[in-house]
């Protein structure tokens, strides 16, 4: 609808400041032309709205103006408590100012939009952790946050995977990141302006945390959305670099899509060939064979691995093992 788009760009301009028609496009999804109509649109109407031509230019609204258009939708109004994380905002100590945001949004909002926003409340509530993850412990989320907040180096004594398990590290934090109820630092690890290319290192992996009185600016034009989407991306790339055929029984290949993952319950459910004893053939991708030769060896009799040989060799020596083992007589 135009009317919302124009309240939109308004909203943009006096929340943002000097921007661009091509950033305005980007930002509403429409043409760079959408937008010059709707700036004409805009100052037709007596918004005090002017823009500069040439490097640098775009459009702003005169110093001082606000705008009284901030009423929400019924929809908005959902939306806005549905986003509330109460329990992220406590961990990062800001539980309370949370409480006290949505109950100012609340006492402003017409009484039908309050009791929209109320039952939004009771009956969705967002429990991000998985059902077998522990719940980390992160003792230096506050100052992790602060230091984020501030932009303010750190120096830390962090636990990771490989040797030297542990090691010192002097980061300029750019952001923290909330996935699926675990918090992940993006954060350089140079020293000097801009500080290094972004790294992400777990908070709960984080063992003493110093903050230094160094200030820091992140690289020009960094993202931290977008860093993150590029790390999945990448990520989501390097996890599955080989495959294995396999057959599953028919309840091995119901099982596969439950317990192996997206990726190889897609193998099965749009590659699998059923033959002619009921079992299903298909080529699965796999981690490495470490990986998969523990989550084969959980579907049981359920599975045969039929290729690469060394992953079927290698179940197969596991399989010998456990029959010696439970064959011999108890001690």
């Amino acid at each position: 609808m135009r009317a919302g788009r124009l309240i939109s760009l308004l909203l943009l301009l006096q929340n943002r400041g000097r921007m661009t028609a091509h950033q305005l496009a980007d930002e509403l999804e429409v043409s760079v032309r959408t937008v010059y109509r709707d700036v004409e649109a805009l100052a037709a109407a007596g918004i005090p709205l002017y823009g500069d031509a040439g490097h640098g230019g775009g459009y702003q609204l005169l110093d001082g103006y606000r705008t009284r258009l901030t009423g929400l939708t019924a929809d908005e109004a959902q939306a806005v408590f549905l986003a509330g994380l109460p329990g992220p905002a406590a961990e990062l100590g800001l539980g309370e100012v949370l409480a006290a945001a949505e109950l100012k949004l609340r006492a402003a909002l017409p009484a039908e939009l309050r009791e929209q926003a109320g039952r939004i409340q009771e009956r969705f509530h967002l429990d991000a952790p998985g059902w077998y993850g522990n719940v980390d412990e992160t003792p230096h989320l506050a100052a992790v946050a602060a230091a984020v907040w501030g932009r303010h180096a750190v120096r830390v004594r962090y636990r990771r995977w490989k040797a030297p398990t542990e090691v010192e590290r002097r980061l300029e934090p750019y952001g923290l990141v909330l996935k699926a109820g675990r918090w992940y630092l993006v954060a350089g690890a140079g020293g000097g302006a801009g500080g290094g290319s972004a790294r992400t290192y777990r908070v709960d992996q984080i063992l003493e945390l110093h903050p230094l009185e160094e200030r820091f600016e992140p690289p020009a034009g960094f993202d931290l959305a977008a860093h993150w989407r590029d790390r999945l991306a990448d990520f989501h790339a390097r996890l599955h670099t080989a495959e294995a055929v396999v057959r599953l029984s028919p309840r091995g290949a119901a099982r596969v899509r439950e317990q192996l993952g997206h990726a190889a319950g897609r193998a099965v459910a749009e590659g699998g060939v059923v033959e002619a004893d009921g079992w299903t053939r298909a080529a699965v991708p796999i981690e490495s064979l470490d990986h998969a030769h523990g989550e084969f060896l959980k579907l049981g009799a359920d599975v045969e691995v039929l290729e690469p040989p060394a992953l079927r060799a290698r179940l197969a020596a596991t399989v010998r093992e456990l029959a010696d083992r439970y064959g011999a007589q108890p001690p």
